[in-house]
């Protein structure tokens, strides 16, 4: 299991390139950006006319009644605000726009970036967590990537201009009003970090209930689950990390609170505290132009600081959490990908394919650290229209000598040619187009028949995709369905039987017509009913291809015009399945062993 390093565990300062590498996120938007930067400039302008139309209105229209005075500027008052309200609607609605399109084009990339990784990636990585970092993670930091423009733009704007306009109503008061907001930006990072150190462990513990969630509640985990009587064991764990869940949330927003309760608490003693400067100078005779009006107005700008100013130190503790998100989706953008197209890798057409596969001084490691090659001074030679088979004890590599020809994973030493090209030297989409695999435990997805069909050929016709699952002895059952191919096969295609399955995966190799075959024991679990249509299939599949099989049953594969019998990572024996049996070798033992087990099995011609 793969676990990367989680953003709540030691501290880790927000990182210079990390800044960097978010802000990039925007740069195809910046026309919107530089808009909704316009358009917050002009809302902070409009809005703190209203507190300088307001000492005029107290000054000259209520000091000294004049109610003309009051009814103009209480007009200009009224147009002014809701000029610049609706100017907050606008580039509110832009910002969330824009913070749309980067939550688009980021999930877009973390998957294809993912779809990208080798195979070797998803065996040690749980499915559970992989779909933590696409939904949760990327989900987690949508309010900030949405809002966080608008916010920081329009609050540093509004704050900035508000001090000004402070300065010159009256600067002493404006030291005390200002002179308390370091404080709350120490207060900000000190909960900032906290809130960051706790968003990391939350999405560590969603991923690891993701996971979970995953392994026990999809069809092959409820069957084990039940069939094993288990119930409570994955009950409990469960349980376990949803308290743990639980736990962390609520120190999170305790954490929050009690920050925000502070904060609302000094906004409302700092307005007593300027009332009572005001009196002291006034009462000194230091008043030096204070009046009502000014007071008032002082008074309404500073209520305008402080909600913006909340609203920044909202945003500086939303964004440090939101980094340790950051850091996990970039963790994952960062893995390197070490299957891709080389630079000038060919792409051949798929009709210039002939389909010779040949095997030169293979060896193979899954890890590097593993003392024994997996496969180790393989060669081979198969060319179209043979049937090559693979045979050998359980960790022979079998199947993983297959995975080498269409590169799911690269070879450490030697190499996989086809028509003489090293499969490294070709594009990874001349491999997909040219190469067709059918496994054991055939994987469909929940949809229709039909579009399970089209994963061979997206764009075959129905015509081509009935003669596909008639060739594959499927077409006739398909029919007999109350919505024939529109039927919903259900997750993992359990709606239909091992042997359905393997002839409807057969059927979409065929509508790929693929230049090479390859059979990783594509029979070896069903019944003799499906196992004979199944092998009627894949003869009519078999056709003219190079075809590379994995076997179990042995009789299976007597008609193959080479036999590997595969030991630890060498080939041991080749021949024909006769020449074998003459040998007396390995391949003659394990033939004898299977007859002893099960009964001389019927020759076929698969």
């Amino acid at each position: 299991m793969m676990r990367m390093g989680g953003p709540g565990g030691p501290k880790k300062p927000i990182k210079k390139v990390t800044v960097r590498r978010v802000g990039s996120l925007f740069i195809p938007y910046k026309f919107q950006t530089a808009l909704i930067l316009v358009t917050v400039l002009i809302s902070a302008g409009l809005s703190i006319v209203g507190p300088f139309f307001l000492k005029i209105i107290v000054n000259d229209g209520l000091v000294h009644p004049n109610l003309h005075i009051v009814t103009v500027y209480s007009l200009l008052t009224l147009v002014t605000t809701i000029a610049s309200t609706l100017l907050g609607l606008y580039y509110g609605w832009l910002s969330v726009d824009v913070g749309q399109l980067v939550m688009r084009d980021l999930r877009s990339v973390l998957y294809k970036h993912l779809q990208g990784m080798s195979l070797k990636f998803f065996t040690a990585t749980r499915t559970g967590e992989i779909q933590s970092r696409l939904a949760n993670d990327v989900g987690g930091i949508q309010s900030v990537v949405s809002d966080t423009i608008t916010n920081v733009l329009a609050s540093v704007t509004t704050v900035l201009s508000t001090i000004v306009a402070m300065v010159i109503m009256d600067w002493r008061l404006t030291i005390l009003s200002v002179g308390i907001m370091p404080v709350f930006g120490g207060v900000a990072a000190v909960v900032g970090e906290k809130m960051r150190k706790y968003r990391g462990e939350v999405q560590t513990q969603l991923a690891d209930l993701n996971a979970t969630m995953a392994e026990t509640l999809s069809v092959s985990g409820v069957l084990l689950i039940k069939t094993s009587g288990r119930e409570a064991l994955t009950l409990n764990k469960f349980e376990g990390t949803n308290e743990k869940l639980k736990h962390i949330n609520v120190r999170m927003s305790m954490v929050f609170r009690t920050f925000f309760t502070v904060m609302n608490l000094t906004f409302g003693v700092t307005p007593v505290l300027v009332y009572w400067l005001a009196g002291y100078l006034l009462a000194g005779g230091g008043g030096g132009g204070l009046t009502i009006g000014t007071i008032v107005a002082f008074t309404a700008l500073q209520s305008r600081l402080f909600f913006p100013l909340m609203s920044l130190l909202n945003v500086q503790v939303e964004v440090t959490s939101a980094f340790a998100l950051f850091d996990r989706i970039f963790e994952y953008l960062d893995l390197k990908q070490d299957i891709v197209n080389k630079p000038g890798a060919e792409d051949i057409p798929v009709d210039k394919v002939k389909g010779a596969v040949e095997f030169r001084g293979v060896t193979f490691r899954y890890d590097p650290s593993q003392e024994t090659p997996t496969l180790d001074g393989v060669n081979l030679e198969a060319y179209p229209g043979e049937l090559v088979a693979l045979v050998g004890a359980s960790g022979s590599g079998k199947t993983t000598l297959t995975y080498l020809i269409p590169r799911l994973y690269d070879v450490e030493s030697g190499s996989v040619r086809i028509d003489g090209h090293d499969v490294r030297d070709l594009t990874l989409e001349t491999l997909s187009r040219s190469i067709a695999v059918v496994t054991q435990e055939t994987y469909l997805v929940h949809d229709t028949i039909r579009e399970n069909l089209r994963y061979g050929n997206p764009d075959a016709t129905d015509d081509q995709i009935i003669e596909a699952a008639k060739s594959a002895n499927i077409h006739a059952h398909i029919s007999g369905l109350p919505e024939g191919y529109d039927t919903v096969v259900g997750e993992r295609g359990y709606k239909l039987s091992g042997g359905e399955k393997q002839r409807v995966a057969i059927a979409r190799a065929i509508l790929k017509d693929p230049k090479i075959l390859i059979l990783d024991e594509a029979t070896s679990s069903l019944d003799t009913h499906s196992e004979r249509l199944v092998q009627a299939a894949l003869a009519e599949l078999m056709a003219g291809r190079t075809t590379f099989a994995v076997a179990h049953r042995l009789s299976t594969i007597s008609a193959a015009q080479e036999i590997l019998v595969l030991k630890n990572g060498y080939i041991v024996e080749r021949g024909t399945h006769q020449e074998l049996l003459e040998h007396g070798g390995e391949y003659n033992r394990l033939y004898q062993l299977q007859f002893e087990t099960e009964g001389e099995p019927a020759v076929s011609n698969v």
